[in-house]
């Protein structure tokens, strides 16, 4: 018996799950691409939309898809995620041999602004851990102070620091991470950081199950990524750093200053878990852009071309 177009979804995104190792929310955001993409076939059709409506699929039914898309204030980067979905969908009906999804290989995604990478600086990095650090309930503040260390000092991504569990204490001298793709890698662990965690667990109020998480919330629940984006906004608010001043901008830190100061990019690279050496290089052009404002700003003469 034939599948439905609805189980033929449910069986891809499971396929991404558990082949592909995506990350609940890229399999969220794939999901809901998928479903607005399905549900405008439907309109556009004026019909329930089968799997002979998925192989029928011509590069105008794609292109009107994107105007309403566009119409209804998605950007270049939300039509890029959407149709990232929609051909990944056709991709596993074509190796199950059901739709070629021929017309979306005529459809060219839009191109991205360049965006750089923007940490913050070293002083405010230093001024950030310091801040976290100050609260009247101590283990709170020892919890804070000891995940901005980790982000600052190692890189992690704010989901692979959330993923430490208490039995993980004390850390050795490096630490194994799962990062995206189910990649592993191995960070080196700096002793102010492990001393930052170590003091952390220490004040933990909450019983010592071995096999939770580390960072917890007020109420001893794990604490999310949303939690982490509330205490960085709080500690924004309090030094007067930029609104880019987010936990990610933490990794961002990280790796500029350890280029800025001679850090190897292949190194960086391992450190970060990026796949491409391409996107490591982008945090050699944040100090190059830094340079070049300098000179335009002092220089005698980048300052007679503009008078």
């Amino acid at each position: 018996m034939a599948l439905s177009v609805e189980e033929l979804k449910t069986a891809w995104l499971a396929a991404l799950a558990h082949e592909r190792r995506y990350s609940p929310h890229t399999l969220r955001a794939y999901r809901d691409d998928s479903g607005r993409f399905l549900s405008f076939l439907g309109e556009h059709h004026g019909d329930c939309v089968t799997l002979s409506t998925l192989q029928s699929l011509s590069p105008a039914d794609v292109r009107a898809f994107l105007t309403r898309r566009r119409k209804e204030g998605l950007g270049p980067r939300g039509i890029q995620r959407m149709m990232a979905a929609v051909r990944s969908f056709y991709g596993y009906l074509a190796r199950e041999k059901l739709a070629d999804g021929a017309a979306l290989r005529v459809i060219r995604s839009p191109k991205l602004p360049r965006t750089l990478p923007r940490p913050i600086s070293e002083a405010d990095a230093v001024r950030t851990i310091q801040e976290a650090g100050e609260n009247e309930v101590p283990w709170i503040a020892a919890r804070d102070a000891a995940l901005i260390t980790l982000l600052y000092g190692t890189g992690l991504r704010i989901s692979e620091a959330l993923r430490l569990k208490r039995r993980d204490i004390p850390l050795a001298d490096s630490l194994n991470v799962l990062g995206k793709g189910n990649k592993e890698r191995a960070v080196p662990i700096l002793p102010s950081v492990s001393e930052a965690l170590s003091a952390y667990a220490e004040l933990i109020p909450f019983s010592d199950e071995k096999s939770g998480a580390l960072f917890l919330s007020r109420r001893g629940k794990p604490m999310s990524p949303r939690d982490a984006q509330g205490l960085m906004q709080r500690l924004r608010s309090r030094l007067g750093l930029p609104a880019n001043a987010t936990p990610h901008a933490l990794r961002h830190s990280f790796a500029t200053h350890l280029l800025k100061h001679g850090g190897d990019l292949r190194s960086v690279q391992e450190l970060l878990g990026h796949a491409s050496l391409s996107t490591t290089q982008k945090y050699t052009e944040v100090e190059g852009e830094k340079i070049l404002a300098v000179y335009e700003s002092a220089h005698p003469r980048a300052l007679t071309k503009s008078n």
